[in-house]
């Protein structure tokens, strides 16, 4: 369960850096690059704090 928690945040991560890129050498449009990283930053938020998280007492 966590290596796929883990496989997921990075996904996330990664379309949140990807589409920045592709915009800036003109690949995709500003419109697409505003949808995957929201995909990308909602995907993120949601899965990282599940695995990244330590229990301390």
């Amino acid at each position: 369960m966590k290596a796929l928690l883990i496989t997921l945040s990075i996904i996330g991560l990664g379309m949140t850096i990807i589409p920045s890129v592709l915009v800036f050498i003109q690949e995709i449009s500003f419109e697409s690059h505003k949808q995957w990283m929201l995909i990308g930053m909602i995907l993120w938020f949601a899965t990282a704090p599940l695995w990244i998280r330590e229990q301390k007492l």
